[in-house]
């Protein structure tokens, strides 16, 4: 049997997750999953983490990029990335609705959710009719053919009502429905510790949390066999298809300075050298020493090497510009140190 959670927050999660990403992608291999998603709430915090996982203890399961994200009250979705336009979408998001808000909150608008026109949406219905067919007509009206209700089994006292509800929203919709746990735990042992973040979090005792408290361990990664028996083969299917359709991978990420930096008619290597030797001359009016110009030329091929000619373009556009605003810079690190940022200032 196979499987794909497609809904797993990490420590990252603040007061939340209870398991590193790294323990929760190495766990889910160990299980057999084909793929996981960490989707850490309006963050993509912990991805990098997993992906170093995945690459030094050379795992074979997919890791799969997405986020939660809450529009307050009533709308829960997670976001997943299926390629890398996708992945620049959530970046987007993520971004303008953490600037809205102060430092440790994110205020998201509904426009962020409709403009979407990549990601792959997970719909968490939060139970409430009314609520929920507003936007059952809202998200099928925007991103039909992209959405999914995501079904959790977490065993809950009143969990039976719950599911009759999501069947019924995604037969009056024509919904899909997949399997999704909302795990925050790589092992049933971190629950004592997931209380503890919730008490905090909620700023009480956790003999105080009440039924604000997990009432089991359920939220954790679960064996196959397990999630075989909760979930209905086709919710399991739909799960391993939207997996499948996530082949976005960080080995596609490369560093994107601004192009326009460069005129037309140069290339970045060429334009790269003419302002180092512009600057030169005006740093020494009296002629380029032959041991500095041996240095520019070392650290000019050195740079054209690593293909860094952009970097420092772009760097020295912004000196500049803080030049003409009369705002105090300095240069860091090695590259500050070199000839060449000392003929650019």
């Amino acid at each position: 049997m196979a499987y794909a959670e497609l809904f797993c927050q990490s420590n990252f999660s603040f007061l939340q997750g209870a398991s590193h990403p790294q323990e929760l992608i190495r766990q889910a291999d160990f299980l057999g999953y084909e793929a996981l998603a960490i989707t850490d709430e309006c963050s993509l915090a912990g991805i990098v983490r997993a992906y170093t996982e995945i690459k030094q203890q050379q795992l074979s399961i997919k890791l799969i990029v997405g986020s939660l994200l809450r529009l307050e009250p009533d709308l829960q979705v997670v976001l997943l990335c299926p390629d890398k336009n996708a992945y620049s979408e959530l970046c987007r998001i993520i971004t303008n609705a953490r600037r809205r808000a102060k430092k440790g909150h994110y205020q998201l608008h509904e426009w962020d959710l409709k403009s979407l026109q990549h990601c792959l949406l997970i719909w968490l219905p939060c139970g409430q009719t009314t609520q929920d067919q507003h936007w059952a007509k809202w998200l099928t009206k925007h991103h039909r053919e992209r959405l999914w209700l995501g079904s959790r089994r977490l065993l809950h006292a009143d969990e039976q009502q719950h599911l009759d509800h999501c069947q019924q929203l995604g037969l009056a919709f024509d919904i899909p429905i997949t399997c999704c746990t909302g795990v925050l735990m790589h092992q049933s042992e971190r629950l004592v510790l997931q209380h503890c973040l919730t008490a905090i979090r909620l700023k009480t005792s956790v003999a105080g949390l009440g039924h604000r408290a997990l009432s089991n361990s359920e939220a954790s990664l679960r064996p196959l066999h397990k999630l075989n028996k909760l979930y209905p083969d086709e919710w399991i299917e739909q799960s391993l298809q939207i997996a499948r359709r996530c082949t976005f991978s960080l080995d596609e990420l490369r560093y994107q300075y601004p192009a326009e930096l460069v005129p037309k008619g140069y290339s970045a290597t060429d334009y790269l050298r003419q302002l180092v030797y512009e600057g030169a001359a005006e740093r020494y009016p009296g002629g380029i020493p032959c041991k500095v110009k041996t240095l520019v030329e070392k650290e000019l091929a050195l740079i054209a090497l690593k293909q860094y000619e952009y970097f420092f373009l772009t760097i020295r556009d912004i000196v500049e510009f803080a030049q003409k605003q009369q705002i105090l810079y300095q240069g860091r690190g090695s590259a500050a140190n070199s000839a060449v940022c000392y003929c650019l200032q």
